[in-house]
């Protein structure tokens, strides 16, 4: 297992399950991202960038695309949801469709081979 797969199997349902769902959609859509530690949080990393973590908070789960573009660009689907330039929020009775968190995912996977390519 991987840094954030140990994080997930420590967690509780309904929180366990919401994550694990968003980070096997994930490696679904970016195979070669890797588990691993940013910024001091358990993310998926692709090609050496943090692509996505998510996390349990007291009151909400944060999906943190670790990139303020990625938020703003889908900030117009956001109603009904609390988020900042670093992080969407959300709760397991109200989740993030799953075509937001695949946007989320491409937009982030998108941005990082932009730069890599610079």
């Amino acid at each position: 297992m991987g840094e954030l797969s140990d994080y997930i199997a420590g967690l509780e349902a309904p929180e366990r399950d919401l994550i694990e769902h968003i980070r096997a959609r994930a490696m679904s859509l970016v195979p070669e991202a890797a588990e691993g530690v940013s910024y001091g949080m358990p993310a998926l990393r692709y090609r050496d960038s943090p692509l996505v973590s998510v996390m349990s908070a007291k009151g909400h789960i944060g999906l943190y695309p670790f990139s303020p573009a990625v938020v703003t660009a889908v900030a117009g689907e956001l109603d009904g949801y609390s988020w900042s330039k670093g992080t969407i929020r959300f709760t397991p009775e109200h989740p993030l469709p799953d075509s937001l968190v695949d946007r989320v995912i491409l937009l982030r996977r998108d941005e990082i081979d932009a730069a890599k390519k610079r």
